[in-house]
């Protein structure tokens, strides 16, 4: 028996020094925990705060800047973090439980301080002491950078699957890339958006934390060479793949999480030859390709762009993750030599690998590859060992979006995997031949491997054969995986096909953005609905409660002013609380239609005009989000936008009724501003292509009502509060499907005067007097080709909007139908979301165990 302290230091570092010491050693036995993780304290937080501002910062407080206060905070703040992410991780080595794997591309986190005081349960400490230091902590908050490593909804949904894995417990670790720019930040000139890098690490981050010592070696190019051993991959170049560690708090169970992020630097800095003979540029050549893996996150999650650089990067986050996986996996104990696997046999009963979306499935060639190349597996063992580790997340059904590499690029820059990939589809077709003798179309269509002018790797059937789960993001999505997108996989592997619907963080999309509608359910219907989120139903009893109602209104004003005030101060923009604040935010992109809401704002203008005395409920349209640089429809999109808010707000005759803002540079700050005072949620793509959605949660859980199409979540949300309280307009994705073969767009076009009115406005210059022509594609595309049937589902989107009009003028059954929303939200945590992940896919069990304190004795005897 060893007599460590069961709180010593021991996270499985290779630490030079210490390698030798045994667990009896003294020295080993005063590296505890508990003698130097204080209970905190305002005291304890102002003594630390000081010494991070004088000796981590090297400023006094007559030189500092709200920036250095707030990194002395962070600092801070991340000292009561790291005492309770040492234990986390002892606990883990001690139980050796199964571990999820979480691989992502993208993890859009946004800022931390916040979050982080809030599931430490230190926010009023640290209020506390901020104010007594004299400083002010919405300033030092606003001061921190958004961690922008994500596009949108797939990288925020990592954000907050993460948080929940954390907060039930669950032995979970992020992987993902250390992108040095994050995604771009996005300025409006002359109505155009112009794209500026993010350079989110410029001043450093405080919550991250080198790991150098667990440095990987990541191959690419290089060629196979075949003998009687097998297979080896030879003559590679080789990458470096630097971790750095975020911790990742549960919310008050002391639980931290490890989100690791891989930074790309070159094996070696420069060619001395070339620097000796004075040809500086060359070398450092080298150097930059292979640090050029990390540099820059790809500004688009929706279309397929089979680029070499956006391989290296799949690769480099699979295989240096995978790698230390295996490293993890096989040193589970630490402290002693006595916890070393050699075996395999258990490996899928101690990992779980969570592919989100295709862009992590070259995981399955190359855990083949570690396995059969570096482990001696045989073929069989090992192809056993990933269909029972490896599960799959589909995250799009559309075709544009679906990665499909072509072989001549495996080839070069990954040629064992291409070679494994052959394989794997050879044993499949056999199997499909099996199972559907003579059916040769059927063989073509599942094929791993796509003939035809250019050979092609097509990911998602790689993903679904090497998997032994297969999941869908909402019913609506998952029901089309299985009937229409991977229909010949769903008949062969049934029971591989599961939905999970999409969730958010509730303590970040209401608690931390929400403050005062937290403290009104908190104070109405207590507290537990933090963790389990469907005790918001207990609100619906409130529904005729006349000064609940009545809070739920100064909830809700109260977050307008502080928009209202935020756009002033920040980008000069004055918007009117009392208005109708209609919102509408998400990646700027045609299916999800945010030309339908411009052709609504047309139309409104023009009744106006029409009408100076019209009785409408005066609206302020807010749509913001970033369109891929490279996507002209997207940009010419934003710059229509601009283009009419500048012809309504100028126009002084109808001052007050209407106001259009395009919310420049949406992100996750912003969005955490925008949400809490939306009135109006837009959630309008058409039926059928939207996969699932969490912005539609995070509005409906803030209280704002939804306007939306029968797609993703928002039947889900439907259902959980009932048609009578949700806005519902257009076809449905069978009448889309039934509709699309013999659609005529030009013929809604003619037979509706409005519709007519708005679009020909767009085409003859009337919102581009310098420039007739210059929304003419807008116009064409509309009118003669509308491939998300914006104009077949106009009319009944304006007689939607109609209703919403005659509700807000009601603003008690407004707010009555605001109270039911939030109370249907109880479904879309991302708690449950985890949850059925850990039961259906993972196999392991969210316990919500409680850790104790950094500071106090450990009993892992439960």
């Amino acid at each position: 028996m060893s007599s460590v302290d069961p709180d010593s230091f021991s996270t499985g570092l290779r630490v030079p020094g210490l390698e030798a010491l045994t667990d009896e050693d003294p020295m080993k036995r005063q590296i505890s925990i508990r003698h130097i993780a204080p209970k905190e304290s305002i005291n304890n937080l102002k003594d630390a705060f000081n010494r991070h501002l004088h000796y981590t910062m090297a400023k006094d407080r007559n030189d500092a800047s709200d920036w250095h206060f707030y990194m002395a905070l962070a600092h801070t703040v991340k000292d009561t973090l790291v005492g309770r992410w040492i234990r986390t991780q002892q606990h883990y080595y001690k139980k050796d439980p199964k571990r999820v794997y979480y691989l992502s591309l993208e993890f859009y986190m946004g800022r931390t301080l916040t979050n982080t005081m809030v599931n430490l349960d230190i926010q009023n400490l640290c209020g506390g002491t901020v104010r007594t230091l004299g400083l002010n902590m919405e300033e030092l908050e606003n001061s921190e950078e958004d961690a922008g490593l994500g596009n949108g909804g797939l990288g925020r949904l990592a954000a907050c699957l993460m948080d929940s894995m954390a907060t039930l417990g669950m032995a979970a670790y992020g992987y993902g890339i250390r992108y040095d720019y994050g995604i771009f930040e996005q300025r409006i000139k002359g109505g155009w958006q112009v794209e500026e890098p993010d350079e989110w690490l410029r001043y450093g981050n405080p919550w991250e934390h080198a790991r150098p010592e667990f440095t990987i070696h990541v191959h690419y190019y290089g060629s196979v060479e075949n003998n009687e051993q097998g297979s080896k991959w030879a003559k590679t170049q080789i990458v470096q793949a630097i971790p750095y560690d975020t911790p990742i708090p549960g919310f008050h169970n002391n639980t931290v999480n490890t989100m690791r992020l891989w930074s790309a630097k070159a094996s070696d800095s420069f060619n001395l030859n070339f620097f000796n003979n004075g040809e500086y540029l060359k070398a450092v050549y080298d150097r930059n390709l292979a640090e050029n893996i990390s540099r820059v996150l790809y500004p688009n999650d929706n279309v397929f762009e089979g680029r070499e650089l956006r391989l290296k990067q799949e690769y480099f986050l699979v295989s240096a993750s995978l790698q230390d996986i295996i490293r993890r996996y096989k040193s589970p104990k630490r402290g002693g030599a006595d916890g070393v696997r050699n075996s395999f046999a258990i490996f899928s009963q101690k990992v779980a690998l969570q592919l989100n979306d295709t862009h992590p499935s070259l995981a399955i060639p190359e855990l083949m590859r570690l396995l059969i190349d570096e482990n001696g597996l045989t073929w069989e063992n090992a192809w056993e060992i990933v269909q029972e580790t490896c599960a799959y997340t589909n995250h799009t059904i559309l075709p544009e979006a679906l990665e499909r590499w072509s072989t001549h690029l495996l080839e070069r820059v990954l040629p064992r995997h291409l070679q494994i990939i052959y394989t794997i589809n050879h044993h499949f077709l056999d199997d499909v031949k099996q199972r559907f003798p003579g059916d040769d179309g059927r063989i073509r269509r599942m094929s791993i491997v796509e003939e035809g002018d250019e050979k092609r790797i097509n990911m998602a059937h790689l993903s679904i054969v090497g998997s032994h789960a297969v999941n869908g993001v909402a019913r609506i999505h998952s029901n089309l995986l299985k009937s229409k997108i991977f229909k010949d996989f769903y008949e062969m592997y049934p029971e591989k096909f599961h939905n999970i619907t999409n969730g958010i963080t509730p303590r970040r999309w209401l608690m931390v953005c929400n403050p005062s509608l937290t403290t009104l359910i908190s104070n109405t219907v207590g507290t537990e609905w933090l963790t389990n989120l469907h005790f918001l139903r207990n609100l619906e009893s409130f529904q005729c409660d006349a000064m609940i109602i009545r809070m739920i209104i100064e909830s809700k004003r109260e977050n307008k002013i502080n928009l209202a005030a935020y756009l002033k101060k920040h980008v000069d923009i004055e918007v009117n609380p009392d208005s109708m604040f209609d919102v509408q935010v998400k990646r700027i992109h045609e299916y999800k239609r945010q030309l339908l809401n411009c052709l609504h704002i047309i139309t409104l203008y023009n009744r106006m005009k029409a009408d100076p005395s019209i009785d409408v409920v005066p609206r302020t349209v807010m749509i913001g989000g970033k369109a891929a640089p490279g996507y002209f429809m997207a940009k010419l999109i934003i710059k229509l936008i601009n283009n009419v808010a500048d012809v309504v707000n100028n126009d002084e005759s109808i001052q007050g009724k209407l106001k259009v803002v395009f919310l420049q540079n949406y992100r996750v700050s912003l969005a955490e501003k925008v949400i809490p005072a939306a009135d109006l949620s837009q959630q309008i793509s058409t039926a059928g292509t939207e996969a699932s959605g969490t912005g539609n949660m995070k509005f409906m859980l803030n209280g704002a009502l939804t306007i939306g199409t029968l797609d993703g979540a928002n039947i889900e949300m439907l259902e959980e509060v009932g048609e009578d309280n949700f806005f519902l307009f257009g076809m449905n994705e069978t009448e889309v499907e039934a509709t699309r073969p013999n659609y005529y767009p030009k013929k809604y076009y003619e037979e509706d005067p409005e519709l007519m009115q708005a679009l020909d406005q767009i085409n003859n210059g009337f919102f581009s007097p310098e420039d007739h022509g210059l929304f003419r594609d807008i116009y064409n595309e509309l009118v003669f080709s509308d491939r998300y049937m914006l104009l077949a589902d106009f009319r009944s989107y304006i007689e939607c909007q109609k209703r919403v009009d005659d509700l807000y003028h009601q603003p008690q059954e407004w707010a009555r139908i605001c109270l039911l929303n939030i109370a249907a939200a109880g479904k879309f945590s991302s708690d449950r979301t985890i949850t059925e992940y850990a039961s259906k896919i993972w196999g392991v069990d969210p316990s919500g165990y409680k850790l104790p304190l950094p500071h106090v004795v450990h009993n892992e005897s439960h």
